[in-house]
């Protein structure tokens, strides 16, 4: 059985891709084993990993999964159509979730529609002060607010979002796979259909990581990668567009439900 447990409860799976940070990885799953509504299954994406990614997998009792395909977009992927949950939560290595993350994910998901994901902010450990409060209000602010205009709805946030089953499977064949310079996540937001909806929940916080914002090299690569995404999903459809259509698709939707209301009623 997929997407529900025996009891016909929601089945939670939790994906994280991961290349040689085992040690990250080690408090990321040490920190799941604690959480107030456990996952049903956890998939480890090992994209080729050359350190001892492998046995921590082991002693932690969780599923991995290998991808030789370089880069997070078919890392992310894989497990995506590996996870068996009516919802999929997903994380980086370097995020630490706090203990009723999968409890609240679950929460916000169940009483949504099957075509919903949830997302939050991220909140920076690691640094100097300085770093994390850019962190949090220059570079993930900028990317809600940014993103979200370009999209008219809420981008999802890699290290910190949980989707339903059904949203996968409408989406996962025509997502970025095979470039490694494209984000994972801008690309599943660019790709969601007007009737999906993104809940955005600023009290879903996340601990992640300050390390990609400590030095040029890394801070350079994110804003390349974020340049290639932007150009890669332009192309497959522009954004103006793409806003358009949504809007005419959403005005459709709604017209739907008041006639339906309306049927209902009389």
């Amino acid at each position: 059985m997929t997407g529900e447990s025996a009891g016909g409860a929601s089945m939670v799976s939790v994906v994280i891709p991961t290349r040689n940070d085992a040690a990250m990885l080690a408090a990321c799953l040490d920190l799941l084993s604690r959480q107030t509504r456990p996952a049903d299954e956890i998939i480890v994406v090992d994209n080729a990993s050359s350190d001892n990614t492998a046995a921590v997998c082991s002693a932690a009792g969780v599923r991995r999964i290998l991808v030789d395909v370089p880069g997070i977009p078919a890392t992310t992927a894989a497990g995506f159509d590996a996870a068996t949950g009516d919802i999929t939560a997903r994380l980086d290595t370097d995020s630490r979730p706090p203990a009723d993350w999968l409890e609240r994910v679950e929460a916000i998901l169940g009483a949504a529609g099957p075509l919903s994901l949830v997302t939050g902010p991220g909140e920076f450990y690691g640094g100097r002060r300085w770093i994390r409060w850019a962190g949090r209000h220059v570079f993930l602010g900028g990317y809600f607010k940014v993103v979200g205009f370009v999209l008219g709805h809420a981008p999802v946030y890699g290290s910190n979002f949980a989707l339903r089953r059904a949203v996968w499977q409408a989406i996962g064949g025509s997502v970025v796979r095979n470039n490694a310079e494209v984000h994972d996540d801008l690309d599943i937001s660019y790709h969601l259909r007007p009737e999906m909806a993104v809940i955005y929940d600023p009290a879903l916080v996340m601990g992640v990581s300050a390390r990609p914002l400590t030095s040029w090299p890394s801070f350079r690569r994110h804003v390349r990668m974020s340049l290639v995404t932007f150009r890669v999903e332009f192309k497959e459809e522009p954004p103006l567009r793409r806003r358009l259509e949504r809007a005419r698709a959403r005005r459709s939707l709604e017209a739907q439900r008041r006639r339906a209301g309306r049927d209902d009623g009389g």
